[in-house]
């Protein structure tokens, strides 16, 4: 069933657990993980990202999402993911998003505060959550393109001013992460994460979690973070499993276990591991 991000972020800080959120391009991704999800008995987030919803991309993700969710006996969010244009957001808002990130990150500091307060405001009507972001996770944009601006630790200092003035009901945080495909092993930094937890007031988000170590993701998880961001792990495994059906169906065998099981299996072992790793099977509590 669809909730609000906000309620399954609260109880993951309080049980120090973190819920695994998935960006969902197709149908075959939507079920898989939704499916999985179940299985283990875990809260999970679905996200969408703006370039994904051009067209009629919002009328097929969105709404494929609400017309399932209320069969599954786990918490849902729909969560609209990097948003800026305000456009979208509303549009999202409209089509039952329960959550969406406005990304002001690459903003002046004002301005960033400006713009999400706006969100927020704009969110309440719908009672939907809203997940901003302080300090910058660079690295491979999600739309492809190359992120121009560099890699901004957020600062414990702003933290409590940013919360204040933007009424947010979660923030993503920069630790040392970045988005896409790593080309060293990242080392998070925890003193820092500590610093911001000891003054946020509201449940912490990491992005980039594909490719960073178990290691480091555990910690991220002891010491504060609560939603963690998962895309191009699954990217891979889509690639993955369409290989292998590809290489064992010679004919293209269309039919769903025979094409869509090696990919199904793929995308789904990564999330069985991610959501064993973050701590939230058995934690589906509606």
């Amino acid at each position: 069933m669809l909730i609000n991000m906000q309620e399954m972020l609260v109880k993951a800080r309080k049980g120090k657990y973190a819920v695994a959120a998935f960006d969902c391009v197709e149908d075959i991704f939507v079920r898989t993980i939704l499916d999985t999800a179940a299985d283990m008995d875990s809260p999970v987030i679905l996200m969408a990202l703006e370039y994904d919803l051009n067209g009629r991309g919002m009328d097929y993700i969105a709404g494929l999402i609400k017309a399932v969710a209320p069969v599954y006996n786990i918490p849902i969010a729909l969560h609209l993911d990097h948003a800026s244009n305000f456009a979208i957001i509303e549009r999202a808002l409209k089509n039952g998003f329960t959550s969406v990130m406005y990304d002001g990150s690459a903003l002046p500091f004002e301005e960033n505060i400006e713009n999400t307060r706006h969100v927020v405001q704009l969110a309440k009507e719908y009672k939907a959550t809203v997940e901003a972001e302080l300090g910058h996770v660079a690295g491979k944009e999600l739309s492809g393109s190359e992120d121009t601006h560099e890699i901004q630790l957020t600062e414990p200092k702003e933290v409590e001013t940013f919360i204040a003035k933007t009424g947010v009901d979660a923030l993503a945080v920069s630790i040392g992460t970045a988005h896409g495909i790593y080309v060293s092993e990242p080392k998070l930094n925890i003193e820092r994460l500590q610093e911001i937890t000891s003054v946020s007031k509201v449940p912490l988000v990491l992005h980039g979690g594909s490719g960073t170590p178990e290691r480091e993701l555990k910690a991220a998880i002891d010491n504060g973070i609560t939603k963690i961001n998962v895309y191009s792990d699954l990217r891979i495994a889509l690639g993955a499993g369409i290989k292998e059906a590809v290489s064992v169906n010679e004919r293209i065998d269309p039919l769903p276990d025979k094409l869509f099981l090696p990919v199904k299996q793929s995308i789904s072992k990564v999330v069985k591991d991610r959501i064993t790793l973050f701590g939230s099977a058995g934690k589906a509590d509606i």
